[in-house]
């Protein structure tokens, strides 16, 4: 029996589009499979589903649209120029679904699934490439997609799911994360090689009161940590230029622009001095984080349980140690 195309549709030009997909989708799979053997009896064969649901899914299809998508000739069935449109559109819908489930199972492929790291910038030079290696060892087929961004910006992209782990400062205290502090950097003040104090090895942070700091951006971790610091010592610093990056910041030292409160860096920079801070606890702490409730597929499961191992030797991991201006060593990283 043929259907007639005065079909009043049940869905009408104002439905919602959530309502039309939830409608919809459920047989359109049914729709692409018996356009493509023109037979409901071949069709519900191929799909494994009884005849009769078929038939009953393809009749409701065509009542949802108010549109015949078939010409019925017994179990033959040929489409109508709607149901060639029609199909067209479906075709690709369904293959940009097969194409996403193929993506999120080989994300989450124990062996070679997909880890999206998030890391501040000036970890990214030693010590990320360190960690990363170390962890492909015994997982070598494992991807990352890398981020490095200012502690904030990681923490929104993780509350946005477009991160599954970021290793960031300050350790985060929030209920929607969860946090664990991994291990901490001693900060240094950073002068010009020809600055009163530079020929010193230990300095009091009261004693830069008077000097014009080059600091990193507000919302940066480091830059609140400068600044809580400071205030720690009895002064406001006086900011004379703003980054977004340490090694910048250490240029501006260089230059003779100002000095600064900085992790020890991946390869000594000539030009500036780096003073032990003493009379207070000057340094950064180094935390990994992730969203509470939020379930990890296997790759990431495995490197977060890597990174919770590494506690206390995080930044060693990198293999790179610079040499402590009081005598003592202290790893490089962020």
């Amino acid at each position: 029996m043929q259907h007639q195309q005065r079909l009043q549709p049940r869905l009408s030009h104002n439905s919602d589009v959530e309502d039309i997909v939830t409608l919809l989708a459920p047989r359109l799979a049914y729709f692409a499979g018996v356009a493509r053997t023109e037979h409901v009896t071949r069709a519900a064969q191929e799909m494994q589903i009884p005849q009769s649901t078929l038939s009953r899914a393809l009749v409701r299809l065509e009542q949802d649209l108010g549109v015949d998508l078939f010409a019925r000739r017994g179990r033959t069935v040929s489409l109508t120029p709607a149901g060639r449109t029609f199909l067209a559109s479906v075709e690709r819908a369904l293959g940009e679904v097969e194409r996403a489930a193929e993506s999120v199972r080989a994300d989450a492929d124990p062996a070679s699934g997909k880890v999206a790291f998030g890391f501040l910038h000036t970890m990214g030079s030693e010590t990320v490439p360190g960690l990363i290696r170390a962890f492909r060892a015994d997982h070598p087929r494992v991807r990352f997609s890398l981020v490095q961004n200012y502690g904030e910006a990681m923490l929104e992209r993780l509350r946005a799911g477009e991160l599954d782990l970021c290793l960031t400062s300050p350790v985060p205290d929030a209920p929607d994360l969860v946090a664990r502090r991994l291990d901490e950097q001693r900060l240094r003040l950073v002068v010009p090689d020809d600055h009163r104090l530079a020929t010193r090895k230990r300095v009091r942070l009261a004693e830069a009161a008077d000097e014009a700091f080059v600091t990193l951006e507000p919302g940066y971790g480091l830059r609140r940590i400068t600044d809580d610091l400071c205030k720690e010592a009895g002064f406001k610093p006086r900011v004379a230029f703003e980054g977004e990056e340490a090694e910048t910041l250490r240029g501006l030292v260089a230059a003779g622009l100002g000095v600064a409160l900085l992790p020890p860096p991946a390869v000594p920079r000539p030009g500036v001095v780096e003073l032990t801070v003493t009379g207070q606890r000057a340094v950064r702490e180094i935390g990994v984080a992730w969203l509470d409730g939020h379930p990890d597929t296997p790759p990431v499961a495995a490197f977060k349980e890597f990174l919770l191992s590494r506690k206390g030797k995080l930044l060693q991991q990198a293999g790179v140690h610079q040499p402590d201006p009081g005598g003592n060593s202290s790893p490089s990283g962020d």
